[in-house]
């Protein structure tokens, strides 16, 4: 009776134990000394009853004054049995203070029970520096950046934007008020029709277009070449007239008379090639050609300034 009694009061001793024995906190560190800045780890392993909710500690920057942390991890649950859970909680921490950091143990909160981890100790080492060997030197001061155009690209932009909207107010400022153009191009000398016309007539006889089996180009270009000398002395739009329009024409201008009978040649002879595949013989083809310049060089019209010369200086010789 009294050995029961012995257990009976041993158990309701021992029974806080078991109940507390529920919940159990283990606490590690990767490394208990490290460099200045330098970071490790501390786990946190807490066991319990998985029909009792735990209160994990709570930390926002830092696990003490001069313990910074750098991360936390995601809580990770096993399960050790099936009344039994386990929770794995990693804090990746740092320091920039050296000494010797002695961390309490984490708290944790089981119903009305509170609970704790076991202490951790931490040495954070800074390097030795030498004033032996090694001197110190003061801040060095301020140095210049180099020069990069394109740090300064935006400006250069905007400037050349501000003087190009300036000279183009400035224009348009001027033009308005004289009422004409500020830059006027001068147009260029234009040759004479007789002397474009005898200079495209040399290029095509020397390109020997015919010897080459090339009538029909030939042809096309020795007609064109006239038609448009036609045009530009005369003023008769022979580009869009056939032969016998041309013909006409020629018939009524008092400086085409002599010179109607070659144009026929060359024009009649050209149609003949172009239209019904006629091959020349060589003698027409130079006889053609000779009839070209024939009707250029005898309607041509002299040139002012060198009569003018002329008649200048033949007063001039008269004087004398």
């Amino acid at each position: 009776m009294n050995r029961l009694i012995k257990y009976a009061l041993l158990f309701v001793l021992l029974l806080p134990l078991l109940v507390q024995a529920q919940v159990t906190v283990r606490a590690t560190i990767d490394s208990s000394a490290i460099l200045i800045g330098e970071q490790t780890r501390i786990r946190l392993v807490v066991s319990h009853d998985k029909n009792k909710p735990v209160l994990m500690p709570l930390f926002v920057d830092s696990i003490i004054k001069g313990i910074e942390i750098v991360r936390i991890s995601k809580p990770d649950t096993s399960e050790v049995d099936d009344r039994i859970i386990q929770i794995t909680t990693d804090y990746q921490v740092t320091s920039f203070d050296a000494g010797l950091y002695y961390i309490p143990p984490f708290k944790l909160v089981s119903n009305a029970d509170t609970f704790r981890s076991n202490s951790l100790g931490l040495k954070v080492i800074t390097l030795p520096v030498d004033t032996v060997k090694k001197a110190f030197y003061d801040i060095k001061p301020v140095l210049r950046p180099e020069w990069v155009l394109a740090d300064y690209q935006w400006i250069i932009l905007s400037v050349l934007l501000l003087l190009l909207a300036f000279f183009g107010g400035m224009y348009y400022y001027l033009r308005r008020k004289h009422n004409k153009p500020l830059f006027v191009r001068k147009p260029e000398p234009q040759l004479p029709p007789h002397v474009k016309a005898v200079k495209e007539l040399e290029h095509i006889k020397h390109e020997k277009l015919w010897q080459q089996g090339r009538e029909k180009d030939y042809y096309t270009r020795l007609t064109d070449v006239l038609r448009v000398y036609l045009q530009d002395r005369f003023g008769v739009n022979a580009l869009e007239m056939t032969t016998s329009e041309i013909i006409a024409v020629m018939y009524s201008l008092p400086e085409t008379q002599s010179v109607i009978a070659p144009m026929k040649q060359v024009l009649e002879l050209s149609d003949f090639v172009k239209f019904a595949k006629l091959n020349p013989l060589p003698d027409e083809n130079e006889l053609s050609m000779m009839n070209a310049l024939l009707i250029v060089n005898t309607t041509k019209v002299e040139e002012v300034v060198a009569s003018a010369a002329a008649s200048a200086e033949v007063k001039k010789d008269s004087k004398l």
